[in-house]
């Protein structure tokens, strides 16, 4: 399904203006560009476009009051000051499983003042030396990165899940759910977003290991390649003269 019907089909007979979360994943762009999103979803809180075949952020629109965002499994692989620009209070930035490389290529989230969670698992970027330390001190704002702290504690639920504990779900609370049954969408919504949340939290756990056996790899290969450099010596010959 393409974006733009996607997005449509979310609105629920709502205004943009009434929207405040919206969520789009596993459809389609036609060019990988944002598409049907506009300066009119400006209540808009939380936004996901999950494996949608994007490669660029250049025509997301204004978003002032988006807080989270997640744009893990696309093929953005930089030029994200549009972040700053459009997104300026955003606390939760998931890139996890996109073409991110370098430093240079996320050195214009220094100027998301609020970003306390961002999530890089799965990139390339992640395979660097001492990228965790990198990262911290590229961005002293961020509290956690890939779902842990500097000290290597897991982020609460209340940065997973939205700082309120009503995370990604917060318009359908128990009430509304309730009110709004027969409709038969919030429920589902709601348990799909709590499921997404455990899956994000065990590809963090991949992630890492994945980095720790890199990091063995590497130095078996540092031995390795020493040992070549320095061949053992022959043994003596201890053959009988003649």
């Amino acid at each position: 399904m393409e974006m733009k019907k996607r997005i449509s089909l979310e609105l629920r007979n709502r205004t943009p203006a009434e929207v405040e979360e919206l969520v789009v994943d596993n459809c389609r762009t036609s060019d990988g560009e944002v598409e049907g999103l506009t300066d009119d979803f400006k209540e808009l809180e939380f936004l996901s476009m999950v494996n949608v075949g994007l490669t660029s952020l250049a025509k997301l629109p204004s978003l002032p009051k988006l807080r989270k965002l997640e744009l893990s499994d696309n093929n953005i692989s930089g030029h994200l000051e549009t972040l700053s620009e459009k997104c300026p209070n955003l606390t939760y930035l998931n890139l996890s499983g996109n073409k991110i490389k370098g430093l240079n290529n996320v050195e214009a989230l220094q100027n998301l003042k609020n970003l306390k969670s961002l999530d890089l698992f799965n990139c390339e970027i992640t395979t660097l030396e001492e990228y965790r330390e990198s990262i911290f001190e590229l961005l002293p704002q961020v509290t956690y990165l890939d779902g842990f702290d500097q000290e290597d504690n897991e982020a609460p639920d209340s940065e997973d899940e939205g700082e309120d504990g009503a995370g990604p779900t917060g318009d359908y609370d128990d009430e509304d759910e309730d009110e709004e049954g027969e409709e038969g969408g919030e429920v589902g919504l709601s348990y799909l977003m709590k499921e997404r949340i455990q899956v994000r939290r065990l590809k963090c756990l991949s992630c890492f290991i994945q980095n720790v056996i890199m990091f063995y790899i590497r130095r078996l290969e540092s031995t390795l390649n020493l040992k070549n450099l320095n061949p053992p010596s022959p043994p003596p010959h201890t053959g009988r003269r003649r």
